[in-house]
């Protein structure tokens, strides 16, 4: 590909280290421009992707952008699938109107890997992404990009969700099962629990868990017992307690107890940022 005449400056990089955030801190740490535009290997940018991200980070203001997500689906979805359950699949469909993203301001819209990109300057003040963090082989472990972003607003970043720089991420079907959401919703709660140990959202907290989750469970397991809930709906309850149950888990008796007893106020070391659902964003179903 890269001896083709029509085609862009391609270097390969090979990083014995297993995990993405490696990879991509190695490609960060070599590229020369000054915006790093990523993706994924399962990933089909639309053809002008390069040009809305441009012309989204022409603004100066801009740190980092978010671009839209959509499905590519190797068979069609099952029918308990719902979009309240899309954020599992990394595409997370966030609209087609642009939005700020700055510290407090309480959007859903997190960036992925799938499609973001960042200055290099803001790199240099938050740094790279974490490599304890994020997908290995054989495991369903995240957050790496989701902390990465957190960084980068407590850095005092500003992003923006730009609609019009589209992929498409596919979806195969050994990941439309109830076993593989049950599976991936559970250490995303986890997850989810060891960074808002470090980030603490600003709602009071009830046995260890903000209250709202409580709330939130409650719904949950109300719409997972009604037998006269649609199929869908049923099953996004139930998985999302699934989600609290790992949540409950890792604040009880995991990591992120001892990171919660270790920050003394219970603000942690970077102020009470809101921390959304890693995996539902703004289409909870609700």
């Amino acid at each position: 590909m890269a001896a083709r005449p029509d085609c862009p400056a391609i270097q390969y990089l090979f990083v014995e280290e297993r995990g993405k955030s490696h990879a991509v801190n190695a490609a960060m740490s070599v590229a020369r421009g000054d915006v790093f535009a990523l993706t994924d290997d399962d990933v089909l940018p639309n053809a002008d992707w390069l040009t809305h991200i441009a012309a989204a980070m022409r603004e100066p203001t801009i740190d980092f952008m978010a671009g839209r997500i959509l499905p590519t689906w190797e068979v069609p979805p099952p029918d308990w699938l719902s979009p309240a359950l899309h954020g599992v699949l990394a595409i997370p469909d966030n609209g087609d109107q642009r939005i700020d993203i700055v510290l407090g301001s309480g959007t859903a819209v997190i960036p992925i890997g799938a499609n973001m990109a960042v200055r290099r300057d803001a790199v240099k003040r938050a740094g790279g992404l974490r490599a304890d963090l994020g997908k290995l082989d054989g495991s369903l472990r995240t957050g790496e990009d989701h902390e990465f972003f957190l960084r980068l607003l407590h850095a005092g970043c500003r992003g923006v969700y730009e609609p019009h720089a589209v992929v498409r991420h596919r979806v195969p079907a050994s990941r439309l099962t109830r076993h593989y959401f049950r599976a991936w919703l559970y250490q995303n709660g986890r997850d989810v629990a060891r960074l808002e140990a470090e980030y603490p959202p600003a709602s009071p907290r009830l046995f260890r868990v903000p209250r709202h989750l409580w709330r939130e469970a409650a719904g949950d397991l109300w719409a997972g017992v009604k037998v006269k809930s649609d199929g869908s709906r049923r099953f996004a309850a139930r998985a999302r307690l699934g989600w609290m149950a790992g949540y409950v888990r890792e604040a009880w008796w995991g990591v992120a107890r001892n990171t919660s007893a270790d920050s003394g106020s219970g603000q942690g070391r970077n102020g009470s940022a809101t921390m959304p659902w890693l995996a539902f964003g703004k289409n909870r179903g609700r």
